[in-house]
This record gives structure tokens, C-alpha cells and sequence, in this order.
């Protein structure tokens, strides 16, 4: 099978510059690179096909030797150093491959590889974000409060200033990757760059670490913090304070901490958003009577409610504006009282003599138990028919 003509491998003219073939082939060789087209079995010999035709179109002789005499500059009859320029090139072997990749090797995987790589890593790398889990009551949650904390963390190491060197030195260029923090090795025709292993990735050496944090530039520590809690919080809020997470690794910035809340349970008041429930039991003559009850408010107040007469179990009542604040200012929610009618127990002779007495002249007293009734006896009797 005869070769592609190279430039129109590349897709680009013969009268194409230095610059515009090697954009060219970038474009190829992210398009066609086997990693990306796992699913196209044609990838790899087309990925291959347009390395040959950069390898030949890079190189002024051989882009010359190719413009002249085609792909016969390059085929073995047509070397020995007589007659045509180019001879004894071979652009399809395993070594020219690996040099054209190369050549475009920091543009193609400041993609693959996730990152630039023009001067480096810096060695100061940030410090990590830290979480602290922090209960509260209601009431705290209601009014909001200053508290303090005390956060185990990395602080930088006063010894040496957080560089990391003994006496405050700063530290020197790894040898083994030039600052780069990564080095390359060449694999058949690909070359793989891997994290260094001399300075970790840092770029950077210490020659005399600090004998205090051993070259990390920080040293772990308890520190006391002061956390505002707004008022209005609820389970999950989450606060985040800037800089004040781990230090960062000599002298890099440090991470942040993020407060997690949790508001424990009442054992009055049951929350729901900015509403408060109070579930309030009454005795069954005051239920029936009506009367006044003292509630209590999560403010530590008292509101005075007044039930009606003949309230049944499971009845609510609104009290508005004495629920919780919103968490940003929102107006305040409401509370509900709900009615427990309660049965009574332990009773005397003469107690259960007045309830029978009651129970005689009560036929009309109780509407819903006689509908229910009612209802069931026609179930029956419909069931009959």
C-alpha cells in the first residue's frame, strides 16, 4: 500500500511554515492519540502515520529531500551519502518516533497530564482545609453566641520560619529535575513523565532540614479559636473560616477550616425550618371546659393560651413570631401548640362513680364517637344485604 503524501497528512500546504506544521501536528496528535480513541482500532496507525510525516516535515534537509524526491528520499537504495540529499533517513524507526512525540510533548500534555508545565511546581504547597464537627443547643441556635474552640492542626514551625531549613536557610533547586518536580523517561515510542523522586514533586531540596518540623516547615498544635455562630443556624450549616486551616508546607498558604453544625435535640420544642412544635397535654376536664394554659417559648418566656371549650387531642393552636429566626434575616417563624387531651388515671371510688354517672347523661356529648358508630352499624348492615 502506498504512503499518504505527508502534508496532506498533517493537512496542511507545501508551502506551510516551521510553525504551522508543528500546529498542525499538535492538532493530529491530540486527535489521534490512543488514549482518546480507545474505541477506534484505526488510531494508532494513523497517530503513528502523522509522527512519520512530522518527523521528515520538521527537519529543514529532510522537508527539502522530501519536496524533491518524495518518499523515495527516504527508502534504503536512496542513501549511502551519493547522490540525494537525505539519504539514509528513515523516518518510520522507533527513535525518530519517540523525537517528533517529544517535540510537542509540553503542549499535548499540559492537557493529558493536567497541568502547565513552564516553570515548575512551587514548593510552597497550600496546607489542607481542616473540618470541625460542633454541637449547639436550640436556645444557642435561636440567639446565636461567640463560642471558642480548640483545633488540633499544623502551625508554621517558629524554629525555622516555616522554610523548612535549619536556621532559616532556604532551600536549593533539585538536582535530579531542575525545579521541575517532575522528571521524563522515555518508554518505546512514548515518553512518560512521572512526579520526581528526589524532592517529591517540590522542585526543591533542603540540605540541612530544621531538627524541629524535619524539613516540612510545620509542626502540629492546638490552637484556640473564637467562631461567631449566627443566629438562625440549623443541622448542616457549614461556616468557613479563611486561613485558618493546616499550614502550608514551607511557607505555603494556608487551607481553610469549614465548621460543621449540629443542633441537637429539644426536649420541648421540635423544629421544622423556622417553626417550632410544642406538643402540650391538658387534662380531660379542661379540654372540655376551656380554660387558660401557661406554654413556654424557646426565648425562656411564657405565652398565656386560651383553649376552647370542647377540644379534642391532636388540636392546634399558632403563636406568630416566636418560632426561630432565619438564618439571614428572614423575619422569624411561628410556634404551634398542639393539644394532648389526657386520660385520667389512678382514680378513686368516687371518681369512677362521677365518670359512670357521667357516662349515663353524656349521649349527646360526644358528637364523633356517635357518627362513627353510626357508620359502622350501616358497614354491617350493608354487608348483609
Amino acid at each position: 500500500m502506498s504512503k499518504r503524501d505527508f502534508y496532506e497528512v498533517l493537512g496542511v500546504a507545501r508551502t506551510a511554515s516551521a510553525d504551522e506544521i508543528k500546529k498542525a501536528y499538535r492538532k493530529k496528535a491530540k486527535e489521534l492519540h490512543p488514549d482518546r480513541n480507545a474505541d477506534n482500532p484505526e488510531a494508532e496507525a494513523q497517530f503513528k502515520e502523522a509522527n512519520e510525516a512530522y518527523e521528515v516535515l520538521k527537519d529543514a534537509d529532510k522537508k527539502a529531500a522530501y519536496d524533491r524526491y518524495g518518499h523515495a528520499a527516504f527508502e534504503g537504495g536512496m542513501g549511502g551519502g551519493g547522490g540525494r540529499p537525505g539519504g539514509g533517513f528513515h523516518p518510520g524507526q522507533q527513535g525518530d518516533f519517540a523525537s517528533a512525540f517529544s517535540d510537542v510533548f509540553d503542549d499535548l500534555f499540559g492537557d493529558f497530564m493536567g497541568g502547565q508545565r513552564g516553570g515548575g511546581r512551587q514548593r510552597a504547597a497550600r496546607g489542607a482545609d481542616l473540618r470541625y464537627n460542633l454541637r449547639v443547643t436550640l436556645e444557642d441556635a435561636y440567639s446565636g453566641l461567640q463560642k471558642t474552640i480548640n483545633v488540633p492542626t499544623s502551625v508554621p514551625c517558629g524554629a525555622c520560619n516555616g522554610s523548612g531549613a535549619e536556621g532559616g536557610a532556604e532551600p536549593t533547586t533539585c538536582p535530579t529535575c531542575s525545579g521541575m518536580g517532575k522528571v521524563r523517561a522515555q518508554q518505546g515510542f512514548f515518553t512518560v513523565e512521572r512526579t520526581c523522586p528526589t524532592c517529591s514533586g517540590l522542585g526543591q531540596t533542603i540540605k540541612n532540614p530544621c531538627h524541629t518540623c524535619h524539613g516540612a516547615g510545620r509542626v502540629e498544635k492546638e490552637r484556640a479559636l473564637s467562631v461567631n455562630i449566627p443566629k438562625g443556624v440549623e443541622t448542616g450549616t457549614r461556616i468557613r473560616l479563611a486561613g485558618e486551616g493546616e499550614a502550608g508546607m514551607r511557607g505555603g498558604p494556608p487551607g481553610d477550616l469549614y465548621i460543621f453544625l449540629e443542633v441537637t435535640a429539644h426536649k420541648i420544642f421540635e423544629r421544622d425550618g423556622t417553626d417550632l412544635h410544642c406538643r402540650v397535654p391538658v387534662s380531660m376536664s379542661a379540654a372540655a371546659l376551656g380554660g387558660d394554659i401557661e406554654v413556654p417559648t424557646i426565648d425562656g418566656g411564657r405565652s398565656r393560651v386560651k383553649i376552647p371549650a370542647g377540644s379534642q387531642s391532636g388540636r392546634q393552636m399558632r403563636l406568630r413570631g416566636k418560632g426561630m429566626p432565619a438564618l439571614r434575616g428572614a423575619g422569624t417563624g411561628d410556634m404551634f401548640i398542639e393539644l394532648a387531651v389526657e386520660t385520667p388515671v389512678n382514680l378513686t371510688s368516687r371518681q369512677k362513680e362521677l365518670l359512670r354517672e357521667f357516662e349515663q347523661l353524656s349521649e349527646d356529648n360526644n358528637p364523633e364517637s356517635k357518627s362513627f358508630f353510626s357508620s359502622v352499624k350501616g358497614f354491617w348492615d350493608s354487608m348483609k344485604g
